[in-house]
């Protein structure tokens, strides 16, 4: 599955809106989809959240990798809770018979894990709709933009740019392991990998340490946080479509809050 901070570049209306309504956007939209609790609204959120991430024309393999990964996760959830939600309706009889009975799947239950899986869905496929239609550094920009400390901002955005290079570091690792004759990570059960990982995660988390002082000593060097006012090579602005779509979030995120405490 590719990086949560890779940016692809487009020219769509979702690339060229801007970070701070995206944000919002974001916050808001997940917010009202944990606030909802009828599955034919959570499902019309799940479809919303696909039609961006479709209109943005993001590579449909990285949509299809994202759901690889969710839809086992989902079946987790749906037989949790189909056996322990507390329901009425039962459809099947307890699975252990002690006492009043356990485990007992009901109508109610597989109801309500429906409505999990598509909240799950809706909100983890909406990270990356986000972050791989903005770049980082414009994304921290609209932090900062809304009120958020620049050095807040820019602690978040350092971590996410240094996903990847845990990423390549990790493999590297890997690679080095393996021409020395080690197949754990490959062949070996979960046993071995979880005691062969002390060799994965040693050298990374040193060669992490390194790289946060070498980062410290740039900062200092370069007076980061002497003065509280910030000046930019690149500024944002909102424009008519910006305020548009805005005004269409909030409009529907106020909709479907409200359909959904009605029914």
């Amino acid at each position: 599955m590719s990086s949560l901070i890779s940016y692809y570049p487009g020219n769509t209306m979702f690339h060229r809106l801007d970070p701070r309504v995206k944000i919002i956007f974001m916050l808001v939209f997940c917010t009202a989809v944990l606030l909802i609790n009828d599955i034919a609204i959570a499902a019309v959120c799940f479809g919303v959240v696909v039609a961006l991430w479709f209109s943005a024309r993001l590579p449909v393999k990285l949509f299809w990798s994202f759901m690889k990964v969710l839809l086992p996760i989902a079946a987790f959830l749906f037989v949790i809770q189909a056996i322990f939600y507390p329901g009425v309706t039962p459809l099947i009889k307890p699975l252990i018979p002690i006492g009043k009975g356990i485990g007992q799947v009901t109508l109610e239950g597989i109801l309500f894990s429906v409505l999990l899986a598509l909240r799950l869905m809706a909100m983890i496929i909406m990270l990356p709709l986000i972050s791989f239609t903005t770049p980082v550094q414009n994304f921290a920009l609209g932090m900062v933009k809304i009120g958020l400390p620049y050095t807040l901002a820019y602690t978040m955005t350092t971590a996410l740019n240094l996903v990847p290079l845990l990423q390549t570091e990790t493999q590297v690792i890997v690679d080095a392991q393996k021409l020395r004759a080690m197949q754990t990570f490959e062949k070996g059960k979960l046993g071995e990998k979880l005691r062969a990982y002390p060799a994965l995660v040693t050298p990374l988390v040193i060669g992490s340490m390194r790289r946060a002082q070498l980062m410290a000593v740039a900062m200092d060097s370069r007076a980061f946080g002497a003065t509280k006012k910030r000046t930019y090579k690149e500024d944002i602005t909102m424009d008519a479509v910006d305020w548009i779509f805005l005004a269409a979030t909030i409009i529907f995120t106020i909709g479907i809050v409200y359909l959904s405490v009605k029914l």
